[in-house]
């Protein structure tokens, strides 16, 4: 990805559960007390990128400041609803980026029976975006919800499978070449 990429920032953003594993001097604005200690133990919220900065000491060898958990997108409970059926999940409500956050939590995790999963995920998705980007009619009937629950990958692919599909008609002499 580029350094430039807006996708990779907002991937980047996205809050990861953390753990402080030390006690750390006037960081308590990071829970919402300026001023204040963060306590040895205190669970919060921060940007994957701060998080993984804050975590690299483990991989050091020294003692870490904090500790990373996997983020709610990418929980058990999402996991198992996927195996179940992917087609029924709202990835975008679960992180506008999920593709992208699962391709980081994988960098930092080691998780392989998730990537199993995304990667079976995204290719029953994928035929699904690329059918309704195909027949417009069931995308504007039965599948506004689906197409709704997209992610930006999956947005982009519908784009781009549409697009595809009109240049083809246009080809073929099945549709007029807009002006």
């Amino acid at each position: 990805m580029s350094y430039y990429d807006i996708d990779a920032i907002l991937t980047d953003a996205q809050k990861l559960p953390c753990t402080f594993e030390l006690e750390v001097p006037g960081l308590g604005f990071v829970e919402g007390n300026p001023g204040e200690n963060v306590k040895a133990g205190t669970q919060v919220d921060l940007p994957l990128w701060l998080g993984e900065m804050l975590s690299i000491g483990a991989r050091l060898g020294t003692s870490r400041l904090v500790t990373l958990d996997l983020p709610s997108a990418l929980s058990e409970r999402v996991l198992n609803a996927l195996r179940a059926d992917p087609r029924t999940v709202d990835l975008r409500n679960l992180a506008p980026h999920f593709y992208s956050l699962g391709v980081r939590i994988l960098e930092l995790f080691e998780e392989e029976e998730m990537g199993d999963v995304l990667s079976d995920t995204f290719t029953k998705r994928a035929s699904e975006v690329a059918n309704h980007a195909h027949n417009l009619r069931g995308a504007l009937g039965d599948g506004v919800e689906f197409l709704r629950g997209l992610d930006e990958t999956e947005r982009q692919l519908f784009r781009i499978a549409h697009d595809s599909a009109k240049e083809i008609r246009i080809w073929a002499g099945e549709a007029k070449k807009p002006k």
